[in-house]
């Protein structure tokens, strides 16, 4: 295949790029001696660089025809990478000025794992003169890179063959040594770019570990830069992204998670420059969200997320919709596979919506039921993996599903709370909190917010024993209030109190006017129980007492 700037070549030149194409050489050479002369005679006619990719075979696979600079390597992505890590590809080109190689074309060594990256030197009289050539070498951290100058290209005493066999066999101990390749779980590079403070961006960065974990992510490595200003088209600069994806492809990464939200236009430009997938924080959260959902209200609302969340960043190059929308396909008259993608997402949107409203008027049901029934109503909320669940399974003696995973409940549970004197409250489990929640997301939490509103009191419970727990109570305070939450009434409850100092706990809860428990131990419930006894029956009780007295 010819590729590259081949507009005002004549008839006769095209036809000598087609003839270079059909050639192919035998296995144990770099470039045949014959092969060479002919690129370097058509590249001085042309004053154009020529290049080769070629296979393990000696296949001729793509002719590039560049400027008197450079060539511009075509995708490759169909050609993966082997267990090694190198694509069993190498490209051949001409230098015109003779020079080196470029920083360009050890670049495209590092990031398209080349087996080999050559120049081959024009002469004046078109014959090849000294030849430059570049591999990758077997090391367990940072790339490293091998250069080899001959003064001479007929000088070139190399079998290939052997030469290449030999490094793809160290690469690949190296790689069994530091990676393993039995693990079938995506290797993730979680990047977190941003311009807060040092400790603000690694606290980010740990909960984006966390929430990788919960996805079933294998995290090999994470970058953190805090630059003076963002680029708008690659967020980081192109030359510390080059960088993120070198490394990435050293430690074996299938996936590149930011910690931003990424534009639809980053993530496509981000795209181009890798064959790893892309995600941001949001879409980590969504297929969170997909997997754990269970009920049909849940799986409805996550996957009607997902499709406004992908819409506008569908593109020509397959953005991973296959993991999110099954059955697309199909072509309609006039219509480019993308606009026939973007159409069916768009009718699916409008099927989906259709659904949850028809879902919805049977939640308003049941809680029109349970606001009948008198009894008052109880929401815990709190930030993700608080011990919410938890929680409610001791207070009821229940089994809701609980684990020690971000976003382990995605589906409300309600279940009822008996106190003395035959009385009871609703209490419901709701989905977790997350700081930052982009509004792209709040549509997954649409049975959980109907909860609230009609909820007589929230449990705002937090993990006394993370570190960041007065973040997490400004995040979980902040989403409330978006929502028209704020005027509810509210309870803190701090979890987890056998984590921390006993001797502190008195201080912080009278600093914060919160109640303490821990979740798996009943007896520390005293506290809590009284306080909605109070908060609930106090002036029945009043009254008992009165009527009482003599």
């Amino acid at each position: 295949m010819i590729e590259g700037k081949i507009g005002g070549l004549k008839a006769r030149q095209v036809k000598a790029l087609e003839r270079i194409y059909r050639r192919k050489m035998p296995a144990n050479e770099l470039i045949s001696g014959e092969l060479a002369r002919y690129l370097t005679e058509l590249s001085r006619e042309l004053r154009r660089q020529l290049g080769l990719i070629i296979d393990r075979s000696g296949t001729v696979l793509f002719v590039i025809v560049g400027d008197d600079r450079e060539i511009e390597i075509p995708d490759l992505s169909k050609y993966s990478l082997g267990r090694s890590g190198l694509r069993g590809l190498r490209c051949v080109h001409t230098h015109l000025k003779q020079e080196p190689l470029s920083r360009d074309d050890l670049t495209d060594l590092e990031l398209l794992r080349l087996d080999v990256m050559a120049a081959i030197c024009v002469g004046e009289d078109g014959l090849p003169t000294q030849l430059y050539y570049a591999h990758l070498l077997p090391t367990r951290k940072e790339t490293q890179i091998e250069s080899v100058e001959l003064k001479d290209f007929y000088r070139l005493d190399l079998d290939f063959s052997t030469f290449i066999s030999a490094l793809d066999q160290e690469m690949e101990q190296v790689a069994a040594e530091t990676i393993d390749l039995a693990d079938g779980r995506e290797r993730a590079l979680l990047i977190s770019v941003g311009q807060m403070s040092r400790q603000r961006v690694e606290d980010s960065m740990a909960e984006l570990d966390e929430l990788a974990r919960t996805a079933n992510l294998a995290v090999i490595d994470q970058v953190i830069q805090r630059p003076r200003k963002f680029n708008p088209r690659f967020l980081v600069g192109e030359g510390k992204l080059r960088e993120i994806i070198i490394r990435a492809l050293q430690q074996r990464a299938t996936l590149l998670v930011f910690d931003q939200d990424l534009t639809p236009n980053q993530i496509r430009s981000i795209s181009e420059i890798t064959e790893m997938k892309v995600i941001d924080r949001s879409q980590l959260i969504l297929d969170i969200f997909a997997k754990r959902a269970q009920s049909r209200d849940g799986k409805v609302q996550v996957e009607l997320a997902q499709l406004k969340y992908i819409l506008p960043r569908l593109s020509g190059k397959g953005t991973a919709m296959s993991r999110l929308m099954g059955g697309i396909g199909g072509r309609g008259p006039g219509e480019t596979k993308l606009e026939t993608d973007r159409r069916r997402i768009r009718d699916k949107i409008r099927r989906l919506e259709k659904q949850l409203d028809s879902l919805g008027r049977g939640r308003v049901q049941r809680r029109q039921k349970r606001i009948r029934a008198g009894l008052p109503i109880v929401s815990i909320v709190g930030y993700t993996n608080a011990g919410k669940s938890t929680l409610l399974n001791a207070l009821t003696q229940s089994d809701v599903f609980t684990e020690d995973l971000l976003f382990a409940t995605l589906d409300t549970a309600t279940r009822r709370l008996r106190f003395p004197l035959d009385r009871e409250v609703i209490i419901t489990d709701t989905v977790g909190f997350i700081r930052d929640l982009p509004p792209s997301l709040i549509g997954a939490f649409r049975a959980t917010l109907e909860e609230l509103e009609d909820a007589d009191l929230l449990l705002h419970l937090v993990d006394l024993s993370n570190p960041r727990f007065e973040e997490q109570i400004k995040s979980v305070d902040k989403i409330l209030d978006s929502l028209n939450l704020g005027i509810q009434q509210r309870l803190l409850v701090f979890n987890k109190i056998d984590q921390v100092s006993a001797e502190d706990l008195p201080h912080i809860c009278r600093r914060y006017d919160a109640v303490a428990v821990s979740a798996l131990k009943r007896n520390s419930f005293g506290a809590l129980l009284e306080e909605l006894q109070h908060r609930f029956w106090a002036e029945e009780d009043d009254s008992l007492l009165k009527g009482s007295s003599p």
